[in-house]
This record gives structure tokens, C-alpha cells and sequence, in this order.
């Protein structure tokens, strides 16, 4: 088991199918859950749960939910069964609610039914396929701002000395109604703002990617902000020793599979 910080994971998880085709995306979840090892739990912050409020999953065994529609008997036919954790879930509400001087105190519900949703089990399949990693997931709250979502996020910091992976699911460029399933060749706009975005992280700019929707292509690229979200709890993590490290960076028509990692694995 894992005893050293842990990294933190922003994942573009694109389509479910990534669960069950053995392609370059599923190849690499796979690795990089070699490459950590086991961790002692796992927090998912993915774009596939909006609540007004936060909640967080305190199930003991979260159901796996199939949020989707239109795809393959075998991906609903697909489970992953991985124990939930009702005292990480209390950590989390205990950390959000401790006032800062960046976010005052953070009610949190803590939600026994909800499971686990696409954006999490999809690369966790890979990444752990034994389900053998307790998983609670933390929902977004559609009444945050950018910054409240990271000042959010920063309360969970000692987390990574604590065992716990964090792991946010999205996808910083997500526009399905102009994306092509007939031609992945990306679209100029969308390789535009991957740019832009992965230039502000590489200058830790994290002011102007909380400010999301001023960003020049932000209209096109986050139509809505679910799936960019869960960058902000990615970056607030970042310290300024954590090396910041790219993989799967490649646009898919007009959504972004590039994706990040924090601190060391």
C-alpha cells in the first residue's frame, strides 16, 4: 500500500465505451493505476454529478450507475463494485466544513443512495480492475463560481498525505453538439483552447482558469460547465513543488482527452 503523497489525477474520460475497448485511453488508465499502486481510498470529483449544494456518496457499496444511453448491451452489463468508504465520506464533510480565510464553512450532504457514475468507474475499471479500492465520489455544486469550486477543492489538500487518491473526471473541451462521430480529426477551435488551456497550466495561471468563461474560445469549447469543472479540484491541489506532468494530450473533434497529472507517482 501506497504510504508517500499522493499525485492527484485530472482524467479526460470521454466516451463510456473507453471502459471496455481495449484502446490507447483504456491502455493508459491501466498503467497509470501500475504506476500509483494501491492507495487506500479514492476521491472522484466527476462532471456526471451536479447537485445544488455538496453532496458526497456515503454508501458502503455504491451501485454502478449507467448514465447513458445509446451504447452496447456489454457497457450496461458492465459493474464495478468497489467498496465505498461512510468514514472518508465524514472526513470530507468534517475538511469542508472547517472555515478558511479563502471559503467559509462548506455544508455537505452526505448522500447513502448515489453511486458511482461513468466519469468515475470508466477509468477506474482500468486503472483498478479488482475494485478493490473503497471509491466516494464528491459532487459539483451548480450554485459555485469557478474560484468557489477551487477554494473548495483546497480544503481537501491534507488528504494526500492521508492515502487518498483524488481523482477528477471530465473533459476541459466537451462540446457534443458539434462534435462528429463520423470524423475525430480535430477541430481547429477545439485544438485552440487545449492549447490555451495546457499553457495556462504549465505557467500555474490558476486565477485566469478558474475565470473559465472569459477565455477566448470558452463559448465553443465549455458550452456548459460540467465536464471543465473538475479541472478546478485538480489545480487547487497543486503545491508549488508538484511537477505537473501531460499524457493522452489529443482532441478528438471537439472534445479534449488530454489529461494530467499532479505531484509524483
Amino acid at each position: 500500500m501506497r504510504t508517500t503523497r499522493m499525485p492527484v489525477l485530472f482524467v479526460g474520460h470521454g466516451s463510456p465505451m473507453n471502459a471496455i475497448e481495449e484502446n490507447d485511453f483504456h491502455r493508459s488508465w491501466r498503467a497509470l493505476g501500475a504506476r500509483i499502486g494501491l492507495v487506500r481510498a479514492i476521491v472522484c470529483v466527476s462532471a456526471h454529478w451536479e447537485t445544488p449544494g455538496v453532496c458526497v456518496t456515503s454508501a458502503r457499496q455504491p451501485p454502478t450507475i449507467h448514465d447513458f444511453y445509446g451504447f452496447p448491451k456489454a457497457l450496461f452489463e458492465r459493474q464495478y463494485p468497489a467498496p465505498g468508504a461512510p468514514e472518508l465520506a465524514q472526513r470530507i464533510s468534517d475538511l469542508l466544513a472547517a472555515p478558511t480565510p479563502l471559503a467559509g464553512s462548506t455544508h455537505v450532504y452526505l448522500d447513502p443512495l448515489r453511486g458511482l457514475d461513468h466519469g468515475a468507474w470508466s477509468v477506474l475499471c482500468a486503472m483498478y480492475p479488482a475494485a478493490n479500492v473503497p471509491v466516494v465520489q464528491l459532487s459539483l455544486d451548480t450554485r459555485a463560481s469557478g474560484p468557489e469550486h477551487y477554494a473548495i477543492a483546497r480544503k481537501l489538500a491534507t488528504l494526500r498525505d492521508e492515502g487518498v487518491l483524488i481523482l477528477a473526471s471530465g473533459n476541459w473541451v466537451h462540446n457534443l453538439r458539434l462534435f462528429d462521430f463520423h470524423d475525430l480529426r480535430p477541430l481547429a477551435w477545439a485544438t485552440a483552447f487545449d492549447a490555451q488551456v495546457r499553457l495556462a497550466l504549465q505557467q500555474g495561471d490558476h486565477a485566469a482558469l478558474c475565470a473559465f468563461a472569459q477565455l477566448p474560445g470558452a463559448s465553443q469549447a465549455i458550452p456548459t460547465p460540467d465536464h471543465y469543472l473538475p479541472l478546478l479540484y485538480a489545480i487547487a491541489l497543486q503545491t508549488p513543488q508538484d511537477p505537473l506532468t501531460f499524457f493522452n494530450a489529443s482532441v478528438l473533434s471537439a472534445i479534449a482527452m488530454t489529461s494530467i497529472i499532479i505531484g509524483e507517482c
